[in-house]
């Protein structure tokens, strides 16, 4: 049987250091490292590191703008704001990233309560950016 369920596949993130933000995204977040080998010997464009079984991030070189031709305009995304990105995460999970953060001193908001997400109201949240300047929203629904 197939399953037709629309699901997020993955986002491209524009990014100055591909290795950088992968470490970052490893070390930090929690999140496991994709093609990193593939991308150092010029083999991939660009590495991504996994979220879950069915999502990833890529982490696109900000160089490849230029290159951005599938649409017209397209290499005008460079840059261009996303409000954010959100991780729902378990508790446990939730609270290792945000001492993995807090140990790296990477700046994190307040931790909001009952805001409104796919699952309906998070228990916690909170808000980081990424080296890139990236921001992405943390929660967890239990």
């Amino acid at each position: 049987m197939t399953d037709h369920t629309a699901r997020l596949d993955h986002v491209v993130l524009w990014v100055r250091d591909p290795l950088a933000a992968a470490d970052f995204y490893e070390k930090a977040v929690g999140l496991e490292p994709l093609r990193l080998p593939e991308f150092a010997a010029g083999e991939v464009p660009f590495p991504s590191v996994r979220v879950n079984d069915a999502t990833i991030l890529d982490l696109m070189p900000l160089t490849f703008a230029a290159r951005m031709t599938m649409l017209p305009g397209a290499a005008d995304s460079a840059g261009h704001p996303v409000n954010h990105v959100c991780l729902s995460l378990p508790r446990g999970d939730f609270d290792a990233l945000l001492g993995r953060l807090e140990e790296r001193s990477v700046p994190v908001s307040d931790l909001s309560y009952d805001s409104f997400g796919a699952r309906g109201k998070a228990t916690r949240s909170f808000y980081f950016r990424d080296p890139d300047g990236n921001v992405f929203e943390a929660r967890h629904y239990d």
